[in-house]
């Protein structure tokens, strides 16, 4: 049975989005959407040559922010990879595919989840935000997030090769040292990002490479998802309200939480704590899995997602997918409609677990 689903509904700068969607068999699925350091020059132009769906979604971003379209396909990178720019570019990518998906005749996804930025496009995805208000609130949020610490003063490292618990352990060691560094991303069972002061995350770096693990230095231009960027929530706070949420047409399950976020209210609250506390990836991962959960498309660019849902969930009947351009969106319609993985074993995610902070 057809039934619309709406990507972004109408509002001041947004088109209408409005997409009929063949039901498939019902088995529920997750929509992934990306954060920052999936971003590409080039991502979601043959999304735009190629769906009708993907244009539109893509043109209420180009409204939004004049001249974005622009730095996603002709950068430059250096352009594109800043906070306040980066941010708008996945949304509408993400934004795009999933309009794509919708109009090949994908199920509308049961569930949505987006790591950090990425719950902002997940939230499109679910009827909630508009693609034009998202676009505006994340690049207000990733201006207030770059203005928040002065260039230089702070850091971010992804440790490699150790568990949370490990990790937890070095960076409450260094607090009591009276430095500052925060647990900031947790995105795989053996990759955490750890964020604060640069003498604080250099501090949490050499205990940890002296218990065995690898700490990658990150090139950020902000020490995100730590105590630094409360003046980003606080700049945040009033562009959120003055924001209308409608209801969610699935179920989102929230970075702060990792839980199921059914309020609209309730995730307002949490995307302004969202700026300052962990991604708790993993067990979102294990969360949509315990939901019954077995199918993961990420949608947007790149397919660091799909790598960690591969890290993350080891069960054979798992299946992971990225659709990033034509092809990928045919094949995730392929996968949701499916009322089973194929013979031989699911599609995995193969992308590396990324040494790239999510803002």
């Amino acid at each position: 049975m057809d039934r619309p689903h709406p990507v972004a509904a109408p509002g001041p700068g947004a088109a209408r989005v409005t997409l009929a969607s063949t039901a498939g068999d019902g088995a529920p699925f997750a929509a992934l959407f990306p954060g920052q350091g999936s971003q590409a020059v080039g991502m979601a132009r043959a999304l735009h040559d190629a769906s009708p769906a993907a244009r539109a979604a893509l043109d209420a971003a180009e409204a939004a922010h004049p001249g974005l379209l622009e730095l996603m396909w002709e950068g430059p990178a250096e352009t594109l990879q800043l906070t306040a720019n980066q941010q708008p570019a996945l949304v509408a990518a993400g934004a795009a595919a999933y309009a794509a998906y919708l109009e090949a005749g994908g199920p509308p996804a049961t569930h949505v989840a987006g790591h950090s930025l990425g719950e902002f496009t997940a939230l499109v995805a679910a009827g909630a935000l508009t693609i034009g208000d998202a676009v505006r609130l994340v690049r207000a949020r990733g201006e207030a997030m770059q203005a928040a610490v002065p260039p230089g003063e702070g850091a971010m490292a992804a440790i490699l090769k150790l568990g949370r618990d490990e990790v937890e352990a070095a960076v409450d060691a260094v607090r009591t040292e009276g430095l500052v560094v925060d647990v900031a991303n947790l995105n795989a069972p053996q990759q955490t990002v750890i964020s604060g002061s640069a003498a604080g995350v250099a501090a949490a770096a050499e205990r940890l490479k002296a218990a065995g693990g690898r700490a990658v230095p990150l090139k950020v231009s902000a020490p995100f998802h730590c105590r630094l960027m409360r003046p980003a929530a606080e700049a945040l706070r009033p562009h959120l309200a003055a924001t209308p949420l409608r209801p969610l047409a699935a179920r989102l399950v929230a970075n702060v939480t990792a839980e199921v976020v059914e309020e609209p209210e309730v995730e307002r609250a949490l995307l302004l704590e969202q700026v300052t506390a962990p991604v708790r990836w993993v067990e979102t991962l294990e969360r949509l899995h315990a939901l019954g959960v077995r199918r993961f498309v990420e949608f947007g660019s790149g397919n660091v997602l799909t790598g960690l849902v591969g890290r993350t969930l080891t069960g054979d009947d798992v299946e992971a997918l990225a659709a990033a351009d034509p092809d990928g969106v045919a094949a995730a319609v392929r996968a949701t409609r499916r009322p089973a993985a194929p013979d031989g074993g699911p599609e995995r995610g193969s992308g590396d677990p990324p040494e790239e902070a999510s803002a």
